[in-house]
Order: structure tokens, then C-alpha cells, then sequence
């Protein structure tokens, strides 16, 4: 089934509120049943004390990864340590906990009976890239998955949010995904956001502590501050299953992602299920970058749409395995007609910036992450009052086999 984002009221991209001012580095505040398979932390109470000693160990373990921005130095964790999830952060003497990761379920039916034994609440889960915004010191921040102080992000985030929240809350992390079709990171967008790029908000946290805050008390911040949300579906029981797939086909009809399921209960148990369209437009919006990416990550997607298939059954499913061709097949072709072009494969991205120094920043970030392909700036301009940023992600492995290949070159099996 599909992939998408769907802003609630007020979500709308717009100025930075009253109490925010530019910084290079972000809007300066001014003061005013069996266990699933989910990895999650394990700890759920204060402990300021101990978190430094904890990097330390990890550190000296080969765990943490110095990394440095505007204001000094900060610490990522690369891997799950001491309840602590990957991406934990450690900057100035704060603790923003990493976002675990959530298992997903490939069966609705039996899925839900193995992993939940209460309620849960169903919210929709949204196809673009998750960061947590916290305030550290005087300014908010926004952090990827992985731990990284996003440049792009950060300085988008008076449009994104309203920062009131972290006057009233210092100690509030907001747990997002930023989706559209101007973000740094992902080809494809969804229905829900045309232009640009707009944020939809599904877990909250606390700066210093592991795991999020209850679903009541994050409803009622919700109400509180005026924050862009996930489209929330309300609560389900195992036994309401058919009103669930219900929900998910029309979210496939409509080119959504899925949904993440939250169990009522202290155990907070989590998963996700993806709708079959968003698993074929995944592959279709990455298959130019085929050699880059780990092969699982496409046979994944092609065994959850054998057990979709399998579920519903052949007639249910449609021309799934049609389309599923098509996908891998009609983005290899553009592949090489790109490559007949041009000499090269790559994908194409457009950013808008507040500030132009962040443009710069994020390159700088990209061309880090990965060597296996090289990031060129095609064109910097003004659009009003933002910076607009134009670049390739240019994929060498792809490029150079088809060169190989394309001029009679020989490969063996």
C-alpha cells in the first residue's frame, strides 16, 4: 500500500514567530503480550548523573563519534549502548536520546495478535526523514537518526515550528518527520506537501530522560502549542482488524506511507506496516541508485509484497507484480538515458535556506556521509527571502558500470 504526509490545520509553512531571531545555527530563543521485536531503551528514569560517565564508557569503546558545529563539540553514539538507542546525543552538557527503532509487521492479522496484548493507538506514518528538535543552551537544534546536527533542518525550523513551546518547556523534545519535495535526503514526496517542505510531529520527549512521554500527556501538549501533527486514527483493539485494513486501503489508494501502531499500555509497545504501494514507489524512486544501496533493502521490499499478496490474495492485490516491474525497469531505462546524456547518474535536489551559510553546511554534510558517491552544486540563487540551493547526489558505481557495460565491457556472473 502507499506513502504520504497530511498536514492538520496550521501546519502550513510560514514566518518565524515573534520570539525567535536568525542564527547561523539555529533560531536563538529568546528567554519570555510476547515481546515484539522492537529495539527500544530499557530505562525510563532520570539519570543527569549518570550520562556523562556513560559516554565516557562508550567512548572508550569505540562507541561515540566527536563531532563539532558552531558552538564546539558534541558526542553521537554509533550503536545502542547502556539503554542509550544509536544516535543519542550528548552537546553541552545535554542528553537528546536517540529514536529507537520501531519493528514493522508483513502480516496484519497475525501480527497484531502476536505483538499486542492492550489497545493501541494508530497514527499515520509519514514518508520522509525524522529528526528531534531540542533547545540546547539558548538555541533549538534539530538531530537526524543518526545523531547529526542537520543544517538544513535547523535553519528551516522557525517555518516549521512555532518555538514557543521551548520557552514554556526547555526540556521538551519534539520527535518529527520533515517531509516534501525540497528536503536534502530523499527523492519521491507525497500528496500531502506540494512545495517545499513541512513537518508532522508524532512523539514528544524530554531532554535528559529515555523513552517518550505518555499518549495523554502528548495529546494535551499537542493541544497546547500549535504544533503540525501526524493525521491521528484513534484507538483499535486486535479484534478490529477488518476496520484497520479498511484504513490502510485507503491509505494505499491515496499514495500513503502506512501507519505506526502505539500500544495503550506502560510497555508502550510499537510497530509499523507500510501499504504495498509506498513499498513499489520506494523502489522505483531509488532503483538509479541500485549498486548504493544493500541489496536487502530491495528484497525487502519485494518479500512484503509477496506476503501482501499472499494475504489479500491475487485478485485483492491487482497488478501489484506488474507494477513492481515497472518500477525497477522504468528507473533503470532513465538511468541510462541519463547516462546517454550525460555521462553520469544522479538525482537531483533543491533546498531553500534562511540563512546562506547553512547551504554551505549541509554540502559539507553530505560529502561527508558518503564516499561512494559525490555531491555537486549546480546552482545558488535568491527566491525571496530564502537562498535556494540546487545540487546532484552523483553515483559513481552506477555511473562507471554503465560506462563499462555501454562501451561492449564484459562482466562475469
Amino acid at each position: 500500500m502507499g506513502t504520504t504526509r497530511r498536514p492538520p490545520p496550521g501546519t502550513g509553512v510560514g514566518e518565524a514567530p515573534k520570539n525567535a531571531v536568525s542564527h547561523p545555527w539555529g533560531p536563538r530563543a529568546v528567554p519570555s503480550r510476547p515481546q515484539p521485536q522492537v529495539k527500544k531503551p530499557t530505562v525510563t528514569q532520570d539519570r543527569d548523573s549518570n550520562w556523562r560517565e556513560i559516554f565516557q564508557t562508550a567512548r572508550d569503546r569505540g562507541k561515540v563519534r566527536s563531532e563539532h558545529w558552531a558552538g564546539g563539540e558534541y558526542l553521537r553514539l554509533l550503536d545502542d549502548f547502556h539503554g542509550l538507542p544509536r544516535g543519542t546525543v550528548w552537546i553541552d552538557g545535554t542528553l537528546v536520546c536517540g529514536y529507537p527503532r520501531i519493528g514493522r509487521i508483513l502480516r496484519l492479522a497475525s501480527g497484531l495478535r502476536e505483538m499486542f496484548s492492550a489497545p493501541f493507538f494508530v497514527e499515520e506514518k509519514v514518508d520522509g526523514y525524522n529528526v528531534r528538535v531540542a533547545r540546547v543552551g539558548d538555541r533549538v537544534l534539530a538531530f537526524t537518526r543518526g545523531g547529526f546536527l542537520c543544517p538544513f533542518t535547523t535553519d528551516r525550523l522557525p517555518d516549521l515550528l512555532d518555538l514557543s513551546c521551548f520557552d514554556a518547556r526547555p526540556d521538551l523534545v519534539v520527535c518529527m518527520e520533515v517531509a516534501g519535495p525540497d528536503n536534502p535526503y530523499l527523492q519521491g514526496t507525497t500528496p500531502q506537501v506540494e512545495h517545499d517542505v513541512q513537518a508532522f510531529v508524532f512523539d514528544i520527549a524530554r531532554t535528559g530522560r529515555v523513552g517518550f512521554l505518555p499518549y495523554g500527556e502528548k495529546l494535551a501538549l499537542l493541544e497546547r502549542y500549535p504544533l503540525p501533527t501526524v493525521q491521528r486514527y484513534g484507538r483499535f483493539t486486535v479484534e478490529q482488524v477488518e476496520t484497520l485494513r479498511a484504513l490502510l486501503w485507503r491509505l494505499n489508494e491515496e499514495q500513503r506511507e502506512g501507519v505506526v501502531m502505539k500500544e495503550d499500555s506502560p510497555a508502550d509497545r510499537r510497530i509499523k506496516y507500510v501499504t504495498s504501494n509506498s513499498s513499489v514507489a520506494d523502489i522505483r524512486n531509488t532503483v538509479r541508485n541500485l549498486l548504493h544501496l544493500p541489496p536487502e533493502y530491495f528484497t525487502n521490499r519485494i518479500l512484503r509484497l509477496a506476503l501482501f499478496r499472499d494475504e489479500v490474495g491475487r485478485e485483492a492485490a491487482g497488478d501489484i507484480a506488474e507494477r513492481l516491474g515497472h518500477a525497477f525497469l522504468d528507473g533503470l531505462d532513465e538511468a541510462i538515458a541519463q547516462y546517454r546524456r550525460e555521462g553520469k547518474v544522479y538525482y537531483a535536489f533543491r533546498c531553500r535556506f534562511r540563512d546562506p551559510d547553512n547551504a554551505d553546511r549541509l554540502l559539507t554534510h553530505i560529502r561527508r556521509g558518503d564516499r561512494r558517491m559525490h555531491v555537486v552544486e549546480t546552482r545558488r540563487y535568491q527566491e525571496g527571502r530564502y537562498t535556494v540551493l540546487e545540487f546532484r547526489k552523483v553515483y559513481d558505481d552506477m555511473t562507471g558500470l554503465l560506462a563499462h557495460l555501454m562501451r561492449g565491457g564484459q562482466v562475469f556472473d
